[in-house]
């Protein structure tokens, strides 16, 4: 019987691509083993005939593993890298079984370090195989159509995110059933900081019978030092152990299950993060080490007695709307920090845009003490708002620095640069990313080098990393979350000691060739350059002449060659030894490098030439690119699925197509931290502050329905119930700027109690303009429409929905959590009732976090709250009740009674809640609401309201 195991796959294409597997077609004699999605919707299949049989294994007894509520066991998780000369080789192994009476779902989710390549992947279901195979794009397409229209089965797997970082599968395995994963991957570890730094992400998810981490170093240079950080947490203090020699190093983590566990009675695992390992190696005086081994070179170069040269800086620093909140605030912490580690011989300024530009001086100024604490303030005082007017900004930032050295006011040996920050595409003066691209090279003249971080979901990192290598420089990606600051600060200390200027390598004709990588520019400290080419082994006698690396304000000589045989001994005897690590490291070099230069590629047919030269190195080295595509096939090649991509990963999968994982299991994957939240209690004290704690810091509307609204600065609660009719629409969220629409629709309850007729959302409509999407949430159905296009799923569900980088995560008979890139989220949760009640009805209630980027003209009954007023809650007197004493507030010029009062948090106990303290205003919120509540109705479950 043929296994073919529905799953989703997301990883990484030259560190910027993401998967999502979607099923098409299944032949019937699979069909009893899987969970589909046909024609986009999912379907459950259903066991046929027989049974499935528990069978032994030659992992041993497996009936002492530790399972979850789940039956799933881990058996081994294993990762094993070896790194050779900065080659590392990494494959991470699981072996699971599913000891449950009942097929599900085992996922393999690992996270791939930025610019890996994968180069292999294997799944085994008891005893059938499935391995990957490279081939050209249109290639495997082709063979996949030619598979499905055969009735063969067929899966295709197609990107849906930027930047994913994550190899992630899902098998629906029968119940007695093991399944082995296996990745494999390879990167470069490149000097950063006068350090190599290999990281290896170790996520099991639960307890494995056996555990290990198993790292070996070659370096043919000599080992400095090795280190291993406490990067796992103090849990495991004493377990990792370090075996060093002159040459080698071997680093070994084994925890057994006991050490796994998170306490000594718990079946949860503490092993959740990365295991690092630090090292750097002997260098000589000079700085450059050449490696010859089976037909390549490789050439580490990385002085380190060199002084510091001067730079001339201009940070450029995106204010626009989309920047407001979190963003911002880590931009600004990151900046002052950055400014600290000016040097006294530095220059700079700062320019801040949106939709204008301003300039902090209009020329360079020494960083002196003042001059620093002057650019503090002044970063200080920035509040984003505005489009953003990416052109107009760097063209000010090159005028600067072209006027500076025009007036002979730059130092010759000086090194000039500008950082760019920005979260987003431009939206105001010049569009057409080709036209700024164009504008900034001529501008620029290759005089000074251009740095770009590119913050959050949205930004266009492909048209950064474009302009930045365009001009001697390099981009960073950045999310924004709570590390922002931390992220910046690092990639600044990356580049903020120049050393060398315009290096260019000069080898002899004679004996090398193929030579990638071979000019650079402004070398930094504690980094390395590394260059790589072919060489002729008749001729090696050439080598053993001097090889030069020529800078503008040095010229270093260097004799390059270690003995050829010593070196080739070395490598052969020991056994985990990569004796391909030369052709592997040029294949990378080049590849990267080739992806350089064609998206600088000044014309079309010169573009496709570089395409073609990828293609084939893609080929011929086994490595996943942009243009190659990874068939995961049986032996039989009757069962393929296809990993591919679109042309533009920032536009999704495909124009008018859907990715749409069901009955997926809830690893809330995308989904945001404030979503998933423990109770926290809450006691009475006289005008006490809501704790600032996630699972308080939102918005609310559920209930009758009930606002809760979270003011962050003052960190209070206020409510107010809304009494309308059923039918009427309540605007929730009225944004002009960002486009974005919230309304509820009234539902009325089965019959009124005390001569009223409670009222709740039964209906919820979010319209996304710029997008062009609409999400129409009933307690029936969740809906998105895309024009004429729609899918809906129901209560029933669990899984997600992804269009536009906008995705709808469904929890079965729980909640929809809407997801906009980093700028926004709502969850919208559901409360059944008992259908033969007498009064209460089903209905909605709608959480939004205070964090959302709104823009300055939000409205709504929340939206307004996106500008928090200023409230003042004084000469608090007892109320009727002790629990409820009453005080006066004052907002926005009005003066009203409220009372001190519990309300509910229904995300973690949908049935009895979780109390939330609240001051209560009466009569629909007149006087903290602006206007009326009259003026909230609007006609239509997608339209913008006026403000009142």
């Amino acid at each position: 019987m043929k296994y073919l195991s529905s799953f989703l796959v997301l990883f990484l294409i030259s560190g910027v691509e993401g998967f999502d597997l979607v099923i098409d077609d299944i032949p019937d004699e699979v069909e009893n083993l899987i969970d589909v999605e046909i024609d986009g919707f999912p379907t459950r299949s259903k066991a046929r005939n027989g049974r499935y049989q528990r069978s032994t294994s030659d992992w041993g007894y497996v009936g002492d593993l530790v399972e979850d509520d789940d039956k799933i066991g881990l058996y081994s998780y294993k990762v094993q890298s070896t790194i050779t000369s900065r080659l590392a080789n990494t494959m991470i192994q699981a072996k699971m079984v599913n000891n449950a009476r009942r097929p599900q779902p085992i996922v393999f989710d690992v996270q791939v370090p930025k610019g890996a390549f994968i180069d292999n992947f294997t799944m085994d279901i008891n005893g059938i195989t499935f391995t990957s195979h490279i081939r050209e794009k249109s290639e495997a397409r082709k063979m996949y159509a030619q598979a499905k229209a055969k009735g063969k089965a067929a899966g295709i797997v197609r990107s849906n995110a930027l930047d994913m970082e994550n190899f992630q599968t899902e098998v629906n395995v029968p119940p007695g059933m093991r399944i082995q994963f296996q990745l494999h991957y390879h990167e470069m570890i490149r000097r950063k900081l006068s350090s190599y730094e290999h990281i290896i992400s170790v996520k099991p998810g639960r307890l494995a019978k056996h555990m290990e981490v198993d790292v070996r170093i070659i370096e043919p240079q000599g080992l400095r030092y090795v280190h291993v950080p406490n990067s796992l947490g103090d849990h495991f203090n004493g377990i990792t152990t370090i075996s060093k020699g002159e040459k080698k190093a071997h680093v070994s983590f084994k925890p057994t299950m006991d050490q796994q566990r998170k306490c000594p009675k718990c079946s949860s695992t503490a092993v959740d993060g990365n295991f690092v390992v630090q090292y750097d190696v002997n260098r000589e005086t000079t700085g450059g080490e050449l490696e010859i081994f089976n037909g390549y070179f490789i050439h580490f170069f990385a002085p380190e007695n060199l002084d510091p040269l001067p730079k001339n800086i201009l940070f450029v620093i995106d204010v626009s709307g989309s920047m407001w909140g979190l963003k911002m605030k880590q931009t600004i912490e990151a900046m002052k920090a950055i400014l600290s580690e000016l040097r006294a011989a530095d220059q700079f300024s700062l320019i801040d845009f949106n939709h204008n530009v301003r300039c902090w001086r209009d020329n360079l100024v020494s960083a002196t003490p003042s001059q620093v604490e002057d650019a503090k303030k002044y970063i200080q005082t920035i509040h984003p708002n505005g489009g953003t007017n990416i052109n107009e900004a760097l063209l000010r930032a090159t005028f600067i620095l072209n006027e500076a050295k025009s007036l002979g006011m730059l130092d010759p040996n000086s090194v000039s640069m500008i950082v760019l920050v920005s979260d987003g595409d431009p939206t105001v003066g010049e569009l057409k990313l080709t036209t700024i691209q164009k504008n900034v090279k001529q501008s620029i003249k290759d005089e000074f080098s251009l740095f770009c971080l590119g913050i959050g979901f949205d930004v266009d990192y492909d048209f950064l990393q474009r302009i930045a290598t365009d001009n001697r420089g390099m981009a960073h990606r950045i999310f924004g979350n709570q590390e922002t600051s931390l992220q910046m600060k690092n990639f600044y200390n990356q580049v903020s000691t120049p050393l060398l200027k315009k290096i260019q390598f000069n080898y002899p004709q004679e004996s090398v060739s193929d030579v990638t990588q071979s000019s650079f520019h402004n070398y930094f400290g504690g980094s390395e350059i590394v260059v790589a080419g072919k060489v002729d082994t008749e001729n090696l006698q050439h080598l053993e002449s001097i090889v030069t690396a020529t800078a503008a304000n040095a010229e270093l000589v260097m004799e390059t060659l270690r003995d050829v045989e010593e070196l080739d001994g070395f490598m052969k005897k020991d056994k985990y030894a990569d004796p391909d690590f030369t052709r592997k490291l040029w294949a990378y070099l080049t590849v990267n490098q080739m992806m350089a230069e064609r998206n600088a590629a000044p014309t079309a047919a010169l573009k496709r030439n570089i395409t073609k030269s990828i293609l084939q190195m893609s080929l011929d080295h086994h490595i996943v690119t942009p243009f190659t595509a990874m068939l995961i096939e049986n032996a039989e090649k009757d069962e393929i699925m296809l990993a591919d991509q679109p042309k533009d990963p920032r536009k999704g999968c495909c124009p008018g197509s859907l990715g749409l994982t069901p009955n997926a299991p809830n690893n809330n994957k995308g989904i945001p931290a404030w979503a998933n939240v423990t109770a926290v209690p809450v006691s009475f004290m006289p005008e006490q502050r809501s704790p600032p704690v996630s699972s308080l810091s939102i918005n609310r509307v559920d209930n009758d329905p009930h606002f809760i609204i979270h003011l962050p600065k003052s960190q209070r609660n206020i409510c107010f119930n809304i009494n309308s009719e059923p039918g009427k629409i309540l605007n929730l969220v009225s944004d002009p700027g960002t486009g974005v629409v919230v309304n509820g629709q009234l539902v009325g309850a089965k019959k009124a109690e005390n001569k009223k007729l409670n009222t709740y959302f039964g209906k919820i409509g979010f319209y996304f303009k710029k997008k062009g999407l609409k999400v129409e949430i009933t307690t029936e159905t969740i809906t998105l429409k895309d024009g004429s296009y729609a899918i809906t799923l129901t209560w029933a569900d669990t899984g997600h929905i992804i269009r536009k980088q906008l995705l709808i995560s469904v929890k079965k008979e729980s909640n929809v959590t809407i997801t906009v890139g980093e700028e926004m989220s709502f969850m919208v949760l559901l409360h059944r009732v008992w259908k033969k009640h007498p009064v209460n009805v089903d209905f909605l209630g709608i959480y939004i976090p205070p964090e959302n980027q709104f823009s300055p003209a939000a409205h709504g009954l929340i939206g307004q709250f996106a500008s928090e007023p200023e409230v003042s809650i004084h000469h608090q007197t007892p109320g009727q009740a002790p629990e409820k004493p009453q005080a006066i507030m004052e907002v926005k010029g009005n003066k009203f009674t409220v009372t001190r009062g519990v309300q509910k948090d229904y995300r973690t106990d949908r049935v009895l809640g979780t109390d939330v303290l609240c001051w209560f205003v009466h009569n629909s919120g007149k006087g903290f609401i602006d206007g009326h509540y009259r003026d909230y109705l609007v006609p239509h479950l997608y339209s913008f309201m006026k403000k009142p």
